[in-house]
């Protein structure tokens, strides 16, 4: 079967990849992308690429596909990564500050981090939340909450 996404590099492009091969200053992805499309343009498969730089053919086809549709530019370099979207933002956060700074539920001396992460859900500002996530987001407000030995800091 015929290949889709065919890989012909011009004298200029080629003179890039190579200089990204042989500099190695690159990022490691950087410079196994320039190797796939060396080796694409030369004529090997993708299983013959994927074998020798040691990834998926998967990872071959779309480094491929990516440099047909797009542009060397794009191909080589990464995309961002937005990540999962914080849970613990405006009023959310403001209110998790306000209940740690609160007297604790009776039959508790302190809150401690699944007490709070339990408020957040059962008042229904977040859907689901683990005492971790709370725990980083007083880490980075700098909330002092008593010695390191206090039991907001635990789980």
């Amino acid at each position: 079967m015929p290949k889709k996404h065919i890989v012909k590099l011009t004298q200029e492009q080629h003179q890039e990849l190579l200089e990204i091969v042989k500099k190695g200053k690159a990022t490691a992805r950087t410079i196994r992308r320039a190797h796939t499309l060396l080796m694409a343009s030369s004529g090997k498969t993708d299983e013959e690429i994927a074998k020798i730089l040691h990834i998926s053919v998967a990872t071959v086809e779309r480094t491929r596909k990516q440099f047909v549709q797009e542009n060397l530019n794009n191909t080589l370099t990464e995309r961002s990564r937005p990540g999962k979207p914080r849970k613990l933002i405006g009023k959310v956060e403001a209110f998790l500050i306000a209940t740690t700074c609160s007297q604790p539920p009776t039959g508790h001396q302190r809150w401690t981090l699944q007490l709070l992460a339990d408020k957040l859900i059962s008042v229904e500002m977040v859907d689901s939340i683990s005492a971790d996530t709370v725990g980083r987001a007083l880490k980075k407000t700098n909330l002092n909450l008593g010695s390191k030995n206090n039991d907001a800091y635990r789980k």
